[in-house]
């Protein structure tokens, strides 16, 4: 049994050609595939965490990170005082970046976050003419050209310990994108870390999964909880939505 590059199937030798029968596994093709024009694919990515044993130990972990949240109380003067800024200056223009995300654009390859400004500004060569803007206004790396390129180098920031990165690889698990299958348990253990870097927003979506059901069983206690310490951390959203629990659980309203 040999295992066919373009359908990834473990096929018997009878199911080859002589030919391809003595090719290596990157390029060998059954007949079916040579006779459908069927090209050479890269092999299926084998997730380690879609499995029962593995989600099982995932759930156990997220349950021992939601009680050491849960015993940090938050206090009303803690949550009400002035919280700081979520994120620094601008390293091009050294303005404050903006609140609302859209204001904002990750660069995977430096890891730095550049208001939408410099982003898009225009660059102009030593002449004064307007050149081609393809690389980070940052490190001036050429940006990715495939979301395969992109991935890669989000993997290489998750590895320097990237909070954004690591939050941004949950929303793909959430979600079901850019190659990744969909898996909510690993996008809140990954919004975990991301959170325990001090990233708010991971916070955030953890609550709105504890909210909404998304994933784990709905619990108010534990949305708030998550919104709260998102709060204390600089979001606006997480205030935004406590303001309208409290005005549901007052007044009953939406």
């Amino acid at each position: 049994m040999k295992t066919c590059a373009a359908c990834h199937k473990d096929l018997p030798k009878d199911s080859y050609s002589k030919k391809q029968w003595k090719l290596d596994e990157c390029q060998r093709r059954c007949k079916v595939c040579i006779a459908n024009n069927r090209e050479v694919q890269p092999p299926p990515q084998q997730d380690k965490y879609n499995n029962d044993q593995n989600t099982n130990e995932i759930i156990s972990k997220l349950d021992a990170m939601y009680l050491e949240i849960f015993d940090k109380k938050i206090n009303d003067e803690e949550l009400f005082k002035q919280p700081p800024s979520q994120y620094e200056d601008c390293p091009i223009c050294f303005l404050l970046l903006p609140v609302l995300n859209g204001g904002i654009r990750y660069q995977s390859c430096c890891g730095k976050l550049i208001c939408c400004g410099c982003f898009y500004a225009p660059v102009y060569d030593n002449q004064g003419n307007e050149v081609d803007n393809q690389k980070c206004s940052f490190c001036r790396t050429p940006h990715p050209a495939s979301s395969e390129e992109a991935v890669e180098r989000m993997k290489k920031r998750m590895e320097a310990g990237d909070a954004e990165a690591i939050y941004n690889q949950g929303s793909y698990y959430r979600d079901g994108r850019n190659g990744f299958p969909q898996d909510y348990n690993k996008a809140l253990e990954l919004w975990h870390r991301a959170g325990e870097l001090g990233y708010a927003e991971a916070y955030v979506n953890i609550g709105y999964s504890y909210n909404t059901g998304r994933g784990v069983e709905v619990d108010k206690e534990k949305a708030k909880c998550y919104f709260e310490h998102a709060a204390v951390m600089g979001s606006t959203i997480s205030r935004h939505n406590l303001g309208r629990n409290c005005l549901r659980t007052q007044y009953g309203g939406e």
